[in-house]
């Protein structure tokens, strides 16, 4: 059905909203892009122009178009624009096939809930960034070409809409933007001379690329000509202050039995974990990178100086580290910790290990990891965030007290400084919106993640789950509802052993509700979200609690 069937539809079954409001468009930014002179161009330029209009407006409200009752209001805006190259006519630009488009998604989320993650998530990796230079601009465009494809296949009259959704995530503002996602103002052999240019960049790259990194392995081929020498890493300096101990590769050899198949506790993007007994007799974890590299120390050597720099029961405890170059196994890269006889908590609700854990334990693991968290926001100078707060990020010991791990992407934050501009990282569905739109990192963005961490905690399932027909949901949203409906007891997991009082696992829910919030300053500190866990006055508290949640 057309867009314009589909008002006059509404205007005939809902009367009252066929009065005029204000365009909500930022028509303005219509004189950022100034149509081509060119006759043959210039329609091409227009509507290339509102769909940048779109994609702002979607970019604010998450909506693809305004509503129908603002329609007119935004074509005579629109119309006083176009008539200062007097194009209406000849382009056939009528109020209605100005926002004519795919009248299947109206939303954003209608969109995101239709097309797969798979598909999705190159878009928001490669699409929020700068897309002035030629490499951003062509992941961009690669990545929203197989959108746009996926969507040509299963639904009619949807071209323009990856366009949009892919705009919405980068800086509109830049009119490098509109000449990489829109093409405007380039005529076709323009868009040839651009690949061109483009192919000749990543050919120089990966040339320049591989005369380096063939320097590199010489070099250090003919340095380390012995077996297991060891590699400054910058780290030498922290060992005359701290009490890590630098371990030999040899050493970590015979306590992992060759890094035996057996003694895999755990598994990543980075490597394999390990557990292993030192010669003194303790049980300890290896976490070993794989494909190691000079290059790659300044990112090892920063994980080793963040955990270094803390000290707090709920943090993990780092005990040394590796580096070293062997002729057979290549560069070694190995950070060593206290062994966690229990895991993740990953393990234990939704892996291999699952087991249904009785509030009591649930209720300890959640006070300990908003407690570290707390210290890494405000104990530590300077502040760290962590950015990849996940289940699988909060390891057990073997009282189930619950240590915060995986510094690999923490950040430290400058003192004074609100937030920390930075590329987007960490694991789908815990990610913060503010975060995963526009790169700003805040202490709170840890909150956000906290809050999902939290919500699986109590629920028993993953941050991301699949309804009854295969389409994903978060895990916040199906809280979100069920709050608002006043049920927020239907979050708990049902058969949970040793229950706890009602009155407190609402209260819980609560919070972690409150925590996924999706406005960045209504979400609490962590500071805060230990008080209200740890309090006793749970009415005082719950009432404090849900009338910052009901009042949204």
């Amino acid at each position: 059905m057309s867009l314009c069937l589909f008002l006059i539809t509404i205007f005939l079954t809902y009367p009252f909203l066929s009065l005029s409001v204000s365009c909500p468009l930022n028509i303005n930014l219509l004189h950022r892009y100034t149509p081509s002179s060119n006759s043959v161009t210039r329609c091409h330029d227009i509507l290339q122009s509102l769909r940048i209009l779109r994609s702002e407006y979607l970019q604010r409200t998450r909506f693809f178009s305004p509503p129908p009752n603002s329609s007119f209001s935004c074509w005579n805006n629109i119309q006083h624009f176009i008539h200062q190259y007097d194009i209406r006519s000849s382009c056939n630009i009528t109020s209605c096939s100005t926002f004519n488009s795919c009248t299947t998604f109206t939303t954003r989320s209608q969109f995101e809930g239709y097309i797969p993650v798979s598909v999705l998530r190159p878009v928001w990796k490669t699409c929020n960034q700068s897309l002035s230079a030629p490499v951003p601009c062509t992941l961009c465009t690669n990545a929203f070409s197989d959108l746009n494809s996926y969507l040509t296949r299963r639904t009619a009259d949807c071209n323009a809409i990856a366009f949009i959704y892919a705009a919405s995530f980068s800086d509109l503002q830049d009119p490098g933007t509109a000449k990489c996602l829109f093409s405007f103002g380039f005529s076709s052999s323009a868009k040839s001379g651009k690949r061109r240019t483009i192919l000749i960049v990543l050919f120089s790259i990966l040339a320049v690329f591989l005369l380096v990194l063939g320097a590199l392995w010489a070099y250090f081929r003919l340095r380390n000509n012995k077996k297991g020498v060891a590699l400054d890493s910058g780290l030498d300096s922290m060992n005359q202050s701290t009490t890590l101990v630098r371990f030999t590769f040899d050493d970590i050899k015979m306590a992992t039995r060759n890094f035996a198949a057996d003694n895999v506790i755990g598994k990543g993007g980075y490597g394999n974990v390990y557990k292993g007994t030192l010669l003194d007799g303790s049980q300890v974890a290896f976490k070993r990178f794989k494909n190691c590299s000079v290059a790659g120390d300044a990112s090892f050597t920063h994980e080793v100086e963040v955990i270094a720099s803390v000290r707090h029961v709920n943090l993990v405890t780092l005990r040394g580290y590796c580096t070293a170059t062997t002729d057979l196994e290549g560069h070694q890269r190995i950070i060593v910790t206290d062994l966690m006889e229990n895991g993740s908590l990953f393990d234990h609700l939704v892996g291999s290990a699952k087991k249904n854990l009785s509030w009591p334990i649930r209720q300890k693991i959640a006070l300990g990891t908003a407690r570290g968290l707390a210290y890494l926001h405000y104990g530590a100078q300077p502040s760290i965030i962590h950015r990849d707060i996940k289940a699988s990020n909060i390891l057990l010991d073997h009282k189930f007290e619950a240590k915060v791990a995986d510094f690999g992407l923490a950040k430290f934050k400058p003192e004074g400084m609100t937030h920390i501009s930075t590329k987007v990282a960490g694991t789908m569905g815990y990610v913060a919106p503010e975060y995963a739109l526009y790169g700003q990192l805040t202490e709170r963005s840890d909150v956000f993640s906290f809050g999902v961490v939290l919500l699986e905690l109590l629920s028993g399932k993953k941050a991301l789950q699949t309804d009854h027909d295969g389409q994903p949901y978060a895990l916040t949203d199906f809280a979100w509802s069920s709050v608002r409906n006043g049920n927020a007891l239907d979050v708990v997991e049902d058969g949970m052993p040793e229950p706890g009082p009602p009155r407190v696992l609402e209260k819980y829910v609560l919070v972690a509700v409150l925590c996924c919030h999706p406005q960045l300053y209504a979400r609490p500190t962590m500071d805060q979200v230990v008080k209200m866990l740890e309090t006793d006055e749970l009415e005082q508290q719950m009432s404090c609690v849900a009338g910052s949640i009901y009042s949204e």
